[in-house]
C-alpha cells in the first residue's frame, strides 16, 4: 500500500531544512512513501527554499497554493494531488516528527480491513496549560457530538483514500481535524491512537496558539463550527 503524507507549510522557510531532512529519513525507510509539502500561500521565501532543497528528491514534492485560504485548504489541496492508497497529514513546525507515521502505518498493515480504520497520534510532553486546554475542548466536543473525542488536533492523522473520497464539504480551517475525526467515528471506523512526542517549535510562532486571546478566538471559531456540524448531522444533511 503506497502512503502519501501531506504537510502544509505556511511561512515555514526557517523550518524547511530540518523538515526536509526528517522527510528524507522517512522516504528512505520505505520506498512506498511519498511526501507532499504544500506551500500554503506563504509570503516568505519558502518557494525558493523548497526548490533548492528538493532537487534530486523525487519522493518529496511540492504543491503550491497561491493565496492562503486556511490550514485545512492547504491539506485538502495536498490530498487531491496525493497518489497513495493510505493518506495522512502532519504539521511543518517540527513539534511532531514526520517519521511518527511509520508507527501509524503498522495499524494499516496489520488490519484485515484497512479502509475502515482511522489512525491518529496522541500527544505527550506538552505544557500543562495546553493539556488543560485540550481537556476542556475534548470534553466539550464529546458532550456536543455524543462521541468520545480526545486530543482532536493531535498529529499525524491517517486514513484510507476511500474515506477521503467520501468527505462532503470539509472545512478550510483548523476545524478540519474535528470534521475528519468525527466523520470517522460516525462511520463506525476503528480508531487507533499511539503516543507521539510534542516538542517545542524550532523557529517561528504558532498561527493560533500564541496567547489566551488567540486561543479564545480559536475556541469561538471551533465552537461555532461544531454547533453547525451538529445541526447538519441532526437534520440529516
Amino acid at each position: 500500500m503506497k502512503f502519501s503524507l501531506v504537510i502544509p507549510c505556511y511561512n515555514e522557510a526557517k523550518n524547511l531544512p530540518s523538515l526536509v531532512k526528517r522527510c528524507e529519513k522517512l522516504v528512505s525507510a520505505r520506498n512506498d512513501i511519498e511526501v507532499i509539502l504544500v506551500n500554503n500561500g506563504s509570503n516568505d521565501n519558502s518557494e525558493q527554499v523548497l526548490a533548492e532543497l528538493l532537487k534530486g528528491k523525487p519522493q518529496i514534492r511540492t504543491v503550491v497554493v497561491e493565496v492562503n485560504q486556511g490550514y485545512g485548504f492547504g491539506i485538502l489541496e495536498g490530498l487531491r494531488f496525493a497518489k497513495g492508497e493510505i493518506l495522512g497529514w502532519t504539521h511543518a513546525d517540527m513539534q511532531t516528527d514526520p517519521n511518527d507515521v511509520l508507527e501509524g502505518l503498522k495499524f494499516f498493515f496489520n488490519s484485515q480491513n484497512p479502509e475502515k480504520i482511522f489512525v491518529k497520534g496522541r500527544r505527550y510532553g506538552r505544557k500543562l496549560a495546553d493539556v488543560f486546554f485540550t481537556i476542556g475542548m475534548s470534553a466539550f466536543e464529546t458532550l456536543l457530538m455524543l462521541k468520545a473525542m480526545w486530543d482532536i488536533n493531535a498529529q499525524p492523522t491517517m486514513f484510507s483514500r476511500k474515506f477521503f473520497d467520501s468527505w462532503f464539504e470539509p472545512p478550510y480551517d483548523f476545524s478540519l481535524d474535528l470534521y475528519v475525526y468525527y466523520t470517522a467515528k460516525e462511520a463506525g471506523f476503528e480508531v487507533k491512537r499511539f503516543p507521539v512526542l510534542f516538542a517545542n517549535r524550532l523557529h517561528g510562532v504558532s498561527n493560533w496558539n500564541v496567547d489566551w486571546k488567540s486561543k479564545l478566538k480559536f475556541i469561538k471559531r471551533t465552537v461555532n463550527y461544531s454547533v453547525e456540524l451538529k445541526k447538519k448531522i441532526d437534520s440529516g444533511e
